[in-house]
């Protein structure tokens, strides 16, 4: 709901348990009022009232409390605005008018001197806030170009406090989504990609609270970015203690877009949430808002897949692939996707990448038999494919050299054997729209795993007379493709791969249906990494398998098969071992696994999430709720001296209900449940369990 002051400049936008407010001052100057819990107009109206604080020596009044600060005039702050134009910088700005409907605010504004329109728009989605800016340049033929140096898409304006806290998602390759805590220090703390991708290294997602705030208590601020390519966010406390956010993308300020008389750029969503729930409430709202909003089937579930890539690496044929596809369907899985070496010379990672036909050896009759063997199995049919990158020794590169990122006179950097094509340009999107739809045609494909295996590291474009803007122009293109790809092909799912996690981002959850979390599959490594993720993005988007044991790829740790299982449960549940290795007690197990996960799968993909205990050395939980079923997934790394582990108290229950225990008939009171917690029986090294409860029918407990 969105609410105007009697004086037209006053605006409140109310979500369900939350508002936003803001306030356009005489002088045009728009500022920030209220972010937090509900209130009533003429409460945004009384903030609107309240006069700024006095000027001090050095010091701008308009500084933490602008909500889209520009460069130039009385402000020191990071501008979310940069542009430069017929030798001059800056904006000055007039307000031009305000449209509203339910859901969306549009304020516009204009610069006379650059003939800038500045639309900002605010959109409400339940208690998020998505905010992003429209530039367009509107002078007449002729008009000297802008140059945007910088476009954030939003900045956020925290109340003050005496102390905040930040939380953000750092890593690397095999380490991403890891969670930590610090004390938000004066000054600024920026965290980004330079990239050309999202990166291992930060999810452009960052949490703050005022230092109180629990898994279950306390009120906790987060934002999130919905870009793919290099990007920035900047948390900046000033010395009066006001906290903004800013972020957009590119990560610095030397230009990304010139704009030319008649052209316009949007920048990508920053999408805002308040809650008193604490980290737990904070995370159900955004697992919530992007099953509702921002995921393209977000309440539909995931099948579990087979994933051949750990049984064969590069060593493919269809006969094998036939074998591996009849051990899967025979444990219940629902899809099976052969991953790289299918095409073109790609016997290693040295050659290939770029020829998107099938190898006639390895698949004399193309993938059609296959994929057809695959449906008769009762599975659907997925392949791997990383359309952005060529290999040296591919036959596409030996066409067009001249397609790839590179600097004249410059070497040619490679990665893994790889150069990046330059997505941006017009040509290469043509000729990869031609290839992936023509493959997509040729077979009935259902799912369609898109890898991006190295980061930019030549971003040039000879012959471009603004080649930086390939950084933003080259994300663009990869969601053109990926848009025209599903517009033509609705059947077809799609998983954003990038080394692992180095794409995960509401930029790309919007056009595909999961992320591969990360290349490390190791059981108890994973439960780290997926706890870091929960706090962001929902368990439906996150793909965990189960891999062979000892785990070859990293760190040759044993692990038995239930705990890889259990581990793996908390998302969309894969398989990635070598199943023509496995005994058939271990095959036989696996089954059962995947008959359960079946069983839990709408709860844990569509529930709502409660992290009971993170993981450590001890024991770890999550549950899941929807509706009256309950599912607990507990992990015990390793049992000291002996002692029980802690009993689980539950959350999200009623107190006053009674829950059964699906696997064992026994019946327990809620109020207990949340109290005094569930005995789990974990004992020993790298044991786990599944507990299933369903709120009886009878809501109040026996006496």
């Amino acid at each position: 709901m969105i609410e105007v002051g009697e004086d037209a400049r006053t605006w409140l936008l109310s979500g369900p348990t939350s508002s936003y407010a803001l306030h356009l001052t005489e002088r045009d100057e728009l500022l920030h009022l209220h972010w937090g819990p509900r209130l009533a107009l003429a409460d945004a109206e009384a903030l609107a009232a309240a006069p700024l604080p006095p000027e001090r020596p050095f010091e701008s009044r308009l500084d933490g409390r602008e909500e889209y600060p520009v460069e130039g005039g009385p402000r020191f702050v990071r501008p979310a605005l940069s542009v430069r134009g017929g030798g001059v910088r800056g904006t000055e700005w007039r307000f031009s008018g305000a449209r509203h409907d339910e859901d969306e605010l549009r304020l516009t504004f204009t610069d006379p001197l650059h003939h800038l329109e500045v639309l900002l728009v605010h959109r409400l989605r339940g208690d998020v806030v998505e905010r992003y800016a429209v530039l367009t340049h509107q002078g007449p033929a002729g008009s000297p170009e802008l140059e945007l140096l910088r476009a954030d898409s939003a900045t956020w304006t925290l109340p003050r406090r005496e102390r905040w806290r930040l939380s953000q998602l750092h890593g690397r390759w095999a380490a991403e989504s890891r969670l930590v805590r610090s004390e938000l220090a004066y000054g600024e703390h920026v965290i980004g990609s330079r990239r050309g991708h999202t990166g291992h290294q930060h999810l452009p997602w960052v949490a703050l609270d005022a230092g109180g705030a629990t898994e279950e208590h306390g009120e906790v601020y987060g934002c999130a970015l919905a870009w793919s390519g290099s990007w920035r966010v900047a948390v900046h406390r000033l010395p009066d203690g006001a906290v903004q956010i800013t972020g957009g993308p590119g990560h610095d300020d030397s230009g990304f877009e010139v704009l030319t008389p008649g052209t316009a750029v949007g920048t990508p969503v920053f999408a805002g949430l308040w809650s008193d729930g604490g980290f737990g409430g904070a995370s159900r709202a955004w697992h919530a808002y992007q099953r509702a909003h921002v995921l393209p089937d977000g309440d539909e579930v995931r099948p579990v897949l087979y994933n051949s890539w750990e049984a064969t690496g590069f060593d493919v044929c269809e006969a094998q692939q036939r074998e591996l596809a009849g051990r899967a369907a025979g444990l219940g899985v629902e899809l099976f996707v052969v991953d790289d070496a299918w095409f073109g010379r790609r016997t290693s990672d040295r050659a290939g990448l770029g020829d998107w036909t099938p190898n006639p050896e390895r698949f004399p009759g193309g993938l059609k038999p296959l994929a057809d063997h695959v449906h008769g199995l009762g599975m659907d049919f997925g392949i791997w494919v990383e359309p952005e990158m060529v290999n040296a020794d591919s036959d596409l590169y030996r066409a067009h050299p001249d397609w790839v990122q590179h600097h004249p006179g410059r070497t040619r950097t490679e990665f893994r054997n790889q150069l990046v094509l330059n997505v941006a340009r017009d040509d290469v999107r043509a000729y990869l729209w031609e290839r992936l739809d023509a493959l997509l045609s040729a077979a009935p494909v259902d799912y369609v795993k898109w890898d991006f295996n190295r980061c930019f590291t030549d971003p040039g474009w000879p012959g471009e007379p603004w080649p930086q803007r390939l950084w933003s122009a080259h994300v663009r293109g990869v969601y053109d493709l990926i848009d025209r790809l599903r517009a033509a092909h609705p059947s077809v799912a799609f998983e954003s791969c990038s080394g692992g996690g180095g794409r995960v981002d509401l930029g790309i959850l919007c056009r595909t249906d999961q992320v591969w979390t990360s290349d490390n599959t190791d059981p108890a490594d994973r439960l780290a990494i997926q706890h870091g993720f929960s706090h962001a993005h929902p368990a439906r988007v996150m793909a965990a398998w189960v891999t062979d044991s000892p785990h070859t790829q990293l760190n040759g740790r044993v692990s038995p098969l239930r705990f890889r299982f259990v581990s793996a449960m908390a998302g969309v549940l894969g398989i990635g071992g070598d199943l023509a290795r496995w005994s058939d007690e271990e095959l036989a197990e696996a089954r059962r696994w995947v008959e359960l996960y079946k069983e839990i799968r709408p709860v844990v993909q569509q529930g709502d999430l409660y992290r009971l205990r993170p993981p450590g050395d001890g024991l770890g939980a999550v549950q899941y709720v929807r509706g009256d079923d309950v599912v607990v997934l507990a992990w015990l790394r390793a049992q000291a001296y002996g002692e029980e582990p802690p009993p689980l108290r539950l959350a999200g229950l009623d107190a006053a209900a009674a829950y059964v225990c699906r696997d064992t008939g026994a019946a327990h009171r809620g109020a207990l449940l949340l109290h005094h917690g569930l005995r789990t029986g974990l004992r020993g090294d790298l044991d786990a369990a599944v507990f299933r409860l369903r709120r009886a029918p009878d809501t109040a407990p026996a006496p």
